[in-house]
């Protein structure tokens, strides 16, 4: 089936097992792949290309969910004001979400402030809405960040240095970035770590998540888009290049992790983990093959997981491919770190009508489908077993959408797996400035305590591509909370303030 392969660049020398070609990874996939994911550990139906007849086609992937089972709690918040979240920003942030809220009152609206933006002067951007969703423009900035989230009780961050290629940006400098990456793991990342250890205490060091790094592998080598797209076509060299960069961030991470795992034994999870983000559909196989050689790396059997790749769920393959990406790690002898998002560029992706799920909800069935495989496969060893002993080692579950984290966290907090060692490994993520009314509701009212904000910093003009995403992702959510009840809230929350009355 396999073969041990070398390739052709020094820098790719070391062995990694692969299908021998295409056509038998095409048939590796589909004999290993094609399971519906269920709600419980290795249950699913291995369905044979030969003998079985496939599911009606855009139903591929639905799934129901069970109810809490016997011993499970079940989910009762407190009824609470649905925007009580927002007591806990300053003045000038809330006036970011006025923003908001005005920008994305109709379509319309929206439509036109997205054309507008590339116009913005930078000044007026940091001013209104460059607060609410990055953290500033150097690592003391992020600290600060980290500072203010813990006070609304979110306890670790994923920082981001947000400068990519994708885009054409001509002021793409590897060196730079991974030297900047590296002094925020160091000068940033790990200190606040500790600092939250320290803070709760020892008997309570498995109940704070993991500091993460956020790679963008095109902000690791010049003309990222072409490297990727032709990793394996003329590109090797430029390839290995960006691996190696990648490899002094992970190597950053590895360091510090065995350096604190020496301070604080007691740990099962990671302390500090390196995360590769997505790119777009076309770039995927390369960014795909990188964070495969960064899990035979750093991703050692027995050990916590050092290395967490991500799968975009939005995507119609991305069922098969999660399964996939198992397969190969047990064939490699490493573990499997994964984050799960819907995706990023639905706005951006050109042939969204063929690599997307149809609808909305054949993406939240696959979504969720996607984070209850993965976390019943680390929750699936007996609570008195030795911890970091399953395939799929880690698992962020990037969402901000509240019936996925709720299912998320009812898997995890719950009386049967009050004991387990693993539970440390599934983390809830948002981006900053997006969903705080759900990280409010699940750390306030649910007492979760596995939450942490995607931080991104940098130079306001590198930024401001990301910036975009954001508005146009507010947009799509303009029926959950923004528009024009955004308006009114911040609006009420600000003239409380103002006159010193209750709200």
């Amino acid at each position: 089936m396999s073969v041990r392969l070398l390739t052709s660049s020094a820098k790719l020398s070391r062995p990694f097992l692969v299908p021998r070609t295409a056509a038998r990874a095409a048939a590796l996939a589909a004999r290993v792949t094609q399971a519906r994911f269920h709600d419980t550990p290795h249950k699913s139906t291995i369905v044979s290309p030969s003998t079985s007849t496939p599911p009606p086609v855009g139903q591929e992937n639905q799934v129901s969910f069970t109810q809490p089972q016997a011993g499970e709690e079940a989910d009762q918040p407190r009824q609470v004001s649905p925007h009580a979240y927002l007591k806990s920003f300053t003045n000038m942030e809330l006036v970011g979400f006025f923003t908001m809220g005005l920008c994305t009152l109709n379509k319309a609206v929206l439509t036109a402030c997205i054309k507008l933006f590339p116009y913005l002067p930078l000044p007026l951007i940091k001013t209104l809405i460059y607060r609410i969703y990055c953290s500033g423009e150097t690592p003391a900035d992020i600290i600060k960040t980290a500072a203010r989230l813990n006070e609304r009780g979110i306890k670790n961050v994923m920082m981001s240095l947000t400068i990519e290629a994708c885009e054409d940006n001509p002021n793409i400098d590897p060196d730079y970035i991974i030297d900047q990456t590296n002094l925020s793991i160091n000068e940033a990342l790990v200190p606040h770590m500790v600092k939250m250890i320290e803070e709760a205490g020892r008997d309570k060091i498995n109940d704070i998540p993991p500091g993460y790094i956020a790679l963008k592998p095109t902000g690791f080598v010049k003309n990222a888009a072409h490297v990727l797209a032709n990793y394996n076509n003329g590109e090797e060299e430029a390839f290995a290049h960006l691996l190696s960069k990648a490899e002094r961030a992970c190597q950053a991470v590895y360091d510090a992790n065995q350096k604190l795992s020496h301070q604080y034994p007691e740990r099962i999870a990671p302390f500090v983990v390196a995360v590769v983000d997505a790119e777009k559909f076309d770039l995927q196989p390369g960014v795909y093959e990188l964070q495969r050689q960064l899990y035979q790396k750093f991703n050692k059997l027995n050990q916590p997981v050092n290395v967490v790749g991500t799968l975009q769920m939005y995507l119609t393959d991305s069922c098969s491919l999660l399964t996939f990406e198992e397969k190969l790690a047990k064939l490699n002898n490493y573990r499997l770190g994964l984050k799960l998002v819907r995706g990023a560029y639905i706005h951006s992706e050109k042939n969204r009508s063929v690599v997307i799920h149809k609808t909305k909800e054949d993406t939240d069935n696959n979504y969720n489908a996607g984070i209850s495989y993965c976390i019943d496969s680390i929750l699936e060893q007996n609570s008195n077993a030795n911890a970091n002993e399953s395939t799929i080692g880690h698992l962020v579950v990037a969402s901000h959408n509240a019936d996925s984290l709720r299912l998320a966290s009812s898997k995890v907090y719950n009386n049967t797996t009050a004991q387990n060692k693993n539970k440390n490994n599934v983390v809830l993520g948002q981006l900053l400035g997006m969903a705080d009314d759900v990280t409010y509701d699940l750390i306030k009212n649910h007492k979760i305590n596995n939450v942490i904000k995607y931080v991104p910093w940098g130079p306001p003009l590198e930024t401001k591509q990301y910036l975009l995403r954001r508005l146009e992702e507010n947009g799509d959510a303009v029926k959950s909370g923004n528009g024009w009840p955004l308006v009114k809230a911040t609006f009420a929350t600000l003239m409380g303030r103002v006159f010193k009355i209750s709200t």
